[in-house]
Formats: C-alpha cells, sequence, structure tokens
C-alpha cells in the first residue's frame, strides 16, 4: 500500500470540503483506494488528506495530475492559503491492535 500524503492551509474549511468533494471521480479513475482527512485539533484549518493507492506508480501518477489539473485552477489557489507540501510514503507495517 502507497500512501500520497498532503498537506496545506485552508481559508474556508467548508468550502474548500465541497470541492474536495466534487473531485470524488478524479479520484475513483485515479485509483484512490481509500482517503482520509485530518487537522490538528487545534489548527482546523491546516488540513491533511492521505488517499491511499495499490501501488507507488499510482501514486505519482495522481500526484501528477494534481499538480497539472488541479491545484493551478483559481478554485484551488483561491482555497488554499499557502504552499502545498506532499509525501509519498510506503507502509512498512500496519497492525490492529
Amino acid at each position: 500500500m502507497t500512501t500520497l500524503h498532503i498537506q496545506h492551509q485552508v481559508r474556508d474549511f467548508a468550502r474548500w470540503k465541497a470541492a474536495f468533494d466534487q473531485a470524488a471521480p478524479m479520484r475513483t479513475r485515479g485509483n484512490v483506494r481509500r482517503y482520509v482527512i485530518s487537522h490538528p485539533v487545534e489548527e482546523p484549518l491546516n488540513v491533511m488528506i492521505d488517499l491511499e493507492f495499490d501501488d507507488r506508480t499510482s501514486a505519482e501518477s495522481y500526484l501528477g495530475l494534481l499538480k497539472a489539473n488541479v491545484w493551478q485552477t483559481p478554485q484551488a489557489l483561491e482555497a488554499v492559503d499557502g504552499g502545498i507540501q506532499t509525501s509519498i510514503l510506503e507502509r512498512v507495517e500496519a497492525k490492529d491492535l
């Protein structure tokens, strides 16, 4: 399992979340298997998104799609407050306790 981790500040969470929800078909086409949205309890506008993929190639392709077709749009530039940080993570181990 590979995770594309994205972190950025947003200006308005509800507005950002509505735009995120509209991109559901793109996540399906991009082979996203699962996503998790989080934020620090004291910083609700510091959004972290983990998108899970079957492999690294799919995660890298999706990141390229976001950079080229999503993050440069006027809507994205208006919603995000500052830079976008990303990491591609390989799961080493997971265990339910």
